[in-house]
């Protein structure tokens, strides 16, 4: 009788690769979870509450400004939000029609205002769809953990590789608390560095 089971075969590199970057990404959320849960309620609100001159420089006057809304761990963005729109910038979020489409942006009209925001179909917050799409100048990318240099290593979706690849005109800036700058990341040939990385304590900026 033939055994009708599929023969075991060897893990490729890609499977490797993978499964390298899912054991990553669980040692992050970790770490980062325990960053965040030592840090008082106080201090957490008092940072990251505008963007440091340096980044400044990289985004001009009348730039649109593509930020995340911050979720879970997170390093926070509403501060940076609330002082780009009142500081001659428009600030956008990322927008989903649905789980298997591309992401977008679309205008955050005022950041003081989570109300016009609803769960998407990743249940982040976005603006509602009747808000302008916009392409921005400068995107502010969440991470799980960052290096130096500008790489990153995302949550596995893709989403902000996918869309910085058809944007390369786009400045990209790495926004993470402290505990998750790494001495190196595993990199891929389709992964972009960041211009910068932000933290509460220090810029990290890209050679140029």
């Amino acid at each position: 009788m033939v055994d009708p089971s599929p023969p075991i075969l060897p893990p490729t590199w890609a499977n490797r690769a993978a499964q390298a970057k899912a054991e990553l990404r669980r040692a992050a959320r970790a770490k980062r979870a325990a960053h965040v849960a030592s840090l008082p309620a106080g201090l957490r609100a008092l940072m990251l509450n505008r963007p440091p001159a340096p980044v400044l420089a990289m985004i001009p006057q009348g730039a649109t400004v593509g930020l995340y809304f911050p979720a879970g761990d997170e390093a926070p963005t509403l501060g940076w939000a609330r002082w780009l729109s009142e500081n001659g910038r428009t600030v956008a979020l990322p927008w989903f029609a649905a789980r298997d489409n591309a992401m977008t942006f679309r205008l955050w009209s005022n950041p003081w205002d989570e109300d016009d925001l609803a769960p998407g179909p990743w249940r982040a917050l976005q603006p509602p769809v009747e808000a302008a799409e916009v392409t921005p100048d400068v995107v502010v990318v969440p991470g799980l953990a960052f290096t130096a240099d500008g790489q990153r290593l995302g949550q596995g979706g893709g989403h902000y590789d996918r869309w910085l690849a058809v944007h390369p005109q786009v400045t990209a800036i790495g926004l993470a608390w402290d505990c998750q700058i790494t001495d190196e990341l595993p990199v891929e040939p389709h992964d972009r560095p960041l211009a910068a990385v932000v933290t509460p304590t220090r810029i990290h900026e890209a050679a140029r």
